[in-house]
């Protein structure tokens, strides 16, 4: 028989061979692991490098195309708003270079820009909706009347401000008086939804509403509505006068971006030109022959996102 001294021995000499297994196996296990992670991370860095210079060569490219547009621009544009008139309208998030590159251009084209006004955060937040709305219906001039269909505040305060500062489509007149468009705008500044220089703004044949690229739009906040308030407010100002044209960054014609909610509405993409690449070269040059388009009674989608009519204007999009 077998001892119960020899019965322990028998199994700790099995737990013994289990454990010397365990240890081999992991180890070969390991081994193999390890060479195949290190063949993975091999492989990614290469498609890294190789993502890499496919965005180098990219760019040089874009730098290069920007590098032409540039060095044509001013023939392209030259004489497109001769004798017309603009004014320019910026968004909270409007970039700085952007407006110094679509003004030389808009100078280049021989237009008149009648001055800028700044829209301010209070403008665009859905918060400060109610008290904008009724500013907007306390400073309405004698003898206008704002549309009925005109009820949000990007709506009602587009419609406020182009009766103030277009002139008529029919007869090239101001719609109001210096006074009437005085009280208005600086009521509307006192109250701090806008900005601009003291005599430095006149009404205008067409307008440019110069945005950015929505990337503070959130929306599950207040700020949510943004796109929706500089669409309106655009859509508005094209009622009154001559044409409107909304440019931003290729972000706006995204999600709830400005452009992208002007292009999913019917009604506001037949009227309103927009643009969405006016970072670029391109898109800057596209501003003034699209404010002509405007003035010609047309309208398009111009820019690189998904659904434009073209990368400019005349353009086929590809």
């Amino acid at each position: 028989m077998i001892s119960l001294r020899q019965h322990a021995i028998s199994i700790a000499a099995i737990f013994l061979a289990l454990a010397i297994g365990v240890v081999l196996g992991s180890g070969l296990l390991s081994s193999g692991l390890v060479s195949g992670l290190r063949d993975d991370k091999s492989d990614l860095q290469n498609e890294i490098a190789e993502g890499n210079e496919k965005n180098n060569q990219l760019a040089e490219q874009l730098n290069a195309a920007d590098g032409f547009d540039a060095a044509v621009s001013s023939r392209v544009v030259r004489d497109s708003l001769a004798q017309r008139s603009v004014l320019v309208v910026t968004t909270p998030d409007a970039d700085p270079s952007d407006l110094d590159g679509v003004n030389r251009l808009l100078g280049e084209s021989g237009a008149a820009v009648t001055g800028r006004l700044s829209l301010t955060d209070s403008f665009v937040d859905a918060t400060g909706g109610d008290r904008l709305r009724t500013i907007v219906n306390n400073v309405v001039p004698a003898g206008t009347t704002l549309r009925t269909g005109a009820v949000d505040q990007g709506s009602l305060a587009g419609d406020l401000l182009g009766s103030v500062l277009m002139l008529n489509r029919d007869t090239g007149e101001p719609q109001s008086t210096p006074e009437e468009m005085g009280l208005a705008l600086e009521t509307l500044r006192s109250a701090g939804f806008v900005e601009y220089q003291d005599g430095a703004l006149a009404p205008a044949q067409s307008v440019l509403v110069l945005t950015g690229s929505g990337a503070e739009e959130d929306e599950s906040g207040p700020n949510g509505n943004r796109g929706a308030v500089i669409a309106r407010f655009a859509g508005a100002l094209d009622g009154r006068g001559g044409g409107a044209v909304l440019a931003g960054r290729p972000g706006s014609a995204q999600g709830n971006g400005a452009v992208a909610v002007a292009r999913a509405d019917a009604a506001l993409s037949q009227a309103v030109t927009t643009i969405d690449n006016v970072d670029r070269e391109s898109g800057r040059i596209t501003v003034p022959l699209a404010l002509q388009e405007q003035l010609a009674g047309a309208s398009g989608r111009y820019g690189t996102a998904p659904g434009t009519t073209g990368v400019t204007v005349g353009a086929q999009p590809g």
